[in-house]
């Protein structure tokens, strides 16, 4: 049965076009794999901290490579009067969180952290995985509350979020 006489959801992100990463692998990678920067372990179709098999193809892998260009997957901003007075334990927060995401994914990593000119009190995170920005909104409010929002431009293919003391 043919579906095209059916209305279209306007929500339904099926019948839109989705942008291709750039990061991510056209196709398989040889295995197995090892990034040359981090030493992550590209094996049965994912990325591991393994030890490094002995004969594998070297490459950069997709974090390294958002890491060297610059190119974010996940932006958290934070703001308010909380962030400037608690800097470094909302830092030493967001940090344990990558590490904790991190051991598990290889791919999710901060890429920058950099106070904000236009706000004095803002500190802006950078990562190579949108979950990682929105699980380091997710910590900061479940430990000190505030506004946590997060929406995905699918334009950009990247997570902007907003965490606000």
């Amino acid at each position: 049965m043919s579906t095209s006489h059916l209305p279209r959801d306007s929500k339904d992100r099926s019948v839109r076009a989705r942008i291709h990463d750039p990061y991510k692998s056209k196709g398989k990678l040889q295995e197995p794999s090892v990034c040359r920067k981090c030493k992550a372990v590209y094996h049965k179709g994912r990325w591991t901290w393994d030890p490094v098999p002995p004969k594998s193809h070297e490459l950069i892998c997709p974090a390294c490579e958002r890491i060297r260009d610059g190119a974010p997957s996940g932006v958290l901003l934070l703001t308010g009067g909380f962030v400037a007075s608690h800097r470094d334990e909302i830092l030493g927060l967001a940090r344990n969180e990558e590490a904790r995401v991190k051991a598990e994914h290889p791919l999710a990593r901060i890429i920058t952290i950099k106070d904000q000119a236009e706000a004095p009190e803002g500190v802006l995170i950078t990562t190579t995985d949108p979950h990682l920005a929105r699980r380091i909104g997710e910590a900061l409010h479940h430990a000190h509350h505030g506004t946590f929002t997060c929406r995905y431009e699918e334009s950009e293919d990247l997570l902007r979020a907003n965490w606000e003391s």
